[in-house]
């Protein structure tokens, strides 16, 4: 970025976008869209992945139904001449590699000549980081700088709605009981995906917080184990976090006698949303 410039940000893939002045006019993927509303920075549309249809999927929307923020439908088959009429100045997506944004073609937003801003929510970092790197986005753009650090791991904010709070909760949860945890995707009524739990980094946070997390075993995947739902029931989870968004398969009668809680692994990446889904999971721990 040259001094010349009002705004610049270098986003987890090291490339450098920049501006001459702050870009207002944003449209995100719908999970980086939701944490930027949470952090202060209302988008003007949102766009799904390949998991999602024409319509926002409830498990990812956050605050963004309430904000009254459009939602465009798959990123992969967008319409360029709406997005143009839009006229963004800026688009952010997310990252799981390090070099391509996850739900968006980059050729896109050159075509717009839009920049591209991409945060990685892959395991390479932990959650404190994630959300520190939205934050600090957010701040680029406008947001209070109070709003993009509150409650994050390792800061100040302790009241009750703060992540810090949150994950005090979970502890305490843990101490009162030792229910062992499995995270899951259904794929159908023959499949499910079970989370490897070092490859999410909200679940990684969780371990580190004493939740006794379950590993499916060894095979092919590096986030999931693909297996059939009896290899669930026979790791004899006390407490299966089942994958709510649309896509997936709901656990239905699969795992007979075990406490259900829904995990989103989209979650937005900011301390607001972990801080809610660690607060209904020690909910669930000790219900």
């Amino acid at each position: 970025m040259s001094g010349s410039q009002a705004w610049g940000f270098t986003d987890d893939r090291g490339t450098e976008p920049g501006a001459d002045r702050v870009p207002r006019r944003v449209i995100a993927y719908v999970r980086a869209g939701a944490a930027l509303c949470d952090l202060g920075v209302t988008p003007v549309a949102v766009y799904g992945s390949g998991h999602d249809g024409e319509v926002l999927d409830p498990a990812k929307e956050g605050g963004l139904r309430s904000a009254a923020v459009t939602y465009l439908g798959p990123g992969r088959s967008l319409d360029e001449g709406l997005l143009r009429e839009l006229r963004p100045d800026l688009i952010v997506d997310v990252t799981y590699d390090g070099k391509g944004p996850y739900a968006l073609d980059e050729a896109v937003a050159d075509r717009l000549g839009v920049p591209l801003v991409a945060l990685s929510v892959g395991s390479e970092l932990t959650l404190g980081a994630i959300l520190e790197r939205f934050g600090a986005l957010a701040v680029s753009l406008g947001a209070s700088p109070d709003t993009g650090t509150a409650g994050t791991a390792g800061t100040a904010g302790t009241g009750s709605g703060s992540l810090p709070a949150a994950e005090a909760a979970v502890r305490e949860a843990v101490a009162r009981g030792g229910l062992s945890v499995l995270a899951l995707s259904g794929a159908g009524p023959e499949q499910v995906h079970l989370a490897r739990p070092q490859a999410w980094p909200e679940l990684a946070r969780l371990a580190e917080l004493g939740v006794r997390l379950l590993e499916p075993g060894p095979g092919a995947g590096a986030n999931w184990l693909t297996a059939d739902w009896g290899h669930a029931v026979e790791l004899r989870p006390g407490l299966v976090l089942f994958d709510e968004r649309a896509h997936a398969t709901a656990p239905d009668g699969a795992l007979p006698g075990v406490r259900l809680a829904a995990w989103n692994p989209e979650t937005p990446p900011s301390p607001a949303a972990y801080a809610r889904f660690f607060r209904e999971l020690a909910g669930a721990l000790t219900g």
